[in-house]
């Protein structure tokens, strides 16, 4: 039976863990001739622009001897020119795995409903997994993923703020959310993880108090202005969530910083903190590559049984 990675949401503790140790062994180089993908198409179906996760996806398939084969939505026309359903269904001819950056959620999803072979969520507009999965791997080398640590996120909860709230259902974390009124993380994802009782998750409107006492500080870019907002009225609305220097003293003095980039530098965060010794940004772009391979494998292993 396939599996795939659209959600944590059918994932175990245990999967997540297995998943991480065959990272740890793909990036210290110990299956250096391992070819799971030898001579296998992996179909890149992007509907929005991308850097990092086209590029660690594009290298991590040929790394394991796939052949990745990008397909953006000007070329295909997704729910256009073709259905969603039939080009899940064709891809699977041609292809051992699918991945897919979608504007909708519901379109990566109805791939996964459609398609014969595994399809990974390579961002949507509620969720973005493998971003987290790379994340947590990142702290889980620097020695800041337990339930000891306090992560707090600030800004939008958007999908990056909802994929941690869905790992807090799997993983044991201190996750704190600092979000502006009426921009919370997705309602039933927030409360699925405060009921799930593995993690303690806090919210905490007030940046400063947030960030007091942090061992990990993130953030992603602001929202879009909405219908009627202002650049302004924007502005004021996200400024006190801006990390930098100031905000950062009131966190523990080793805090890392992360940021799952592209960042606008002077909006979410300032360049003092985005390139200090403290950022983690490069760390987390590298580990893309290496988890993202990881990811690949456990769901061929999963699938070939």
């Amino acid at each position: 039976m396939k599996r795939d990675l659209i959600s944590f949401a059918l994932w175990s503790r245990d999967q997540i863990g297995e998943t991480f140790a065959l990272t740890e062994r793909l990036k210290s180089g110990g299956l250096k001739e391992y070819r799971p993908l030898q001579d296998r198409g992996v179909a890149l179906v992007f509907e929005r622009e991308s850097l990092r996760t086209r590029v660690s996806f594009e290298v991590g398939v040929a790394q394991l001897g796939g052949h990745p084969i990008f397909l953006q939505h000007e070329t295909i026309g997704i729910a256009t020119r073709e259905s969603v359903h039939d080009i899940g269904q064709v891809l699977s001819v041609y292809n051992a795995l699918i991945v897919a950056r979608t504007t909708k959620h519901q379109t990566c999803v109805q791939l996964a409903e459609s398609a014969a072979v595994p399809v990974i969520n390579a961002m949507t507009d509620l969720l973005h997994p493998c971003q987290i999965l790379a994340d947590a791997f990142t702290l889980k080398e620097l020695g800041r993923l337990s339930p000891e640590r306090r992560i707090v996120f600030l800004g939008e909860g958007n999908n990056i703020a909802n994929s941690w709230l869905e790992l807090a259902r799997k993983l044991p974390l201190h996750l704190v959310l600092s979000c502006p009124d009426g921009y919370e993380p997705h309602p039933q994802i927030l409360e699925e993880a405060q009921t799930a009782g593995v993690s303690t998750i806090e919210f905490v409107q007030d940046p400063v108090a947030a960030v007091t006492g942090a061992d990990v500080v993130y953030t992603d870019v602001w929202p879009e202005a909405r219908a009627g907002m202002d650049i302004g009225k924007r502005l004021a609305v996200f400024k006190p969530y801006q990390v930098n220097r100031a905000l950062l003293d009131h966190a523990r003095a080793d805090c890392l910083f992360m940021h799952r980039l592209p960042a606008n530098r002077g909006e979410e965060v300032t360049s003092d903190v985005l390139d200090g010794k403290l950022s983690v940004v490069l760390h987390q772009a590298a580990n893309r590559l290496h988890v993202q391979k990881g990811i690949i494998d456990t769901m061929l292993k999963a699938t070939a049984v």
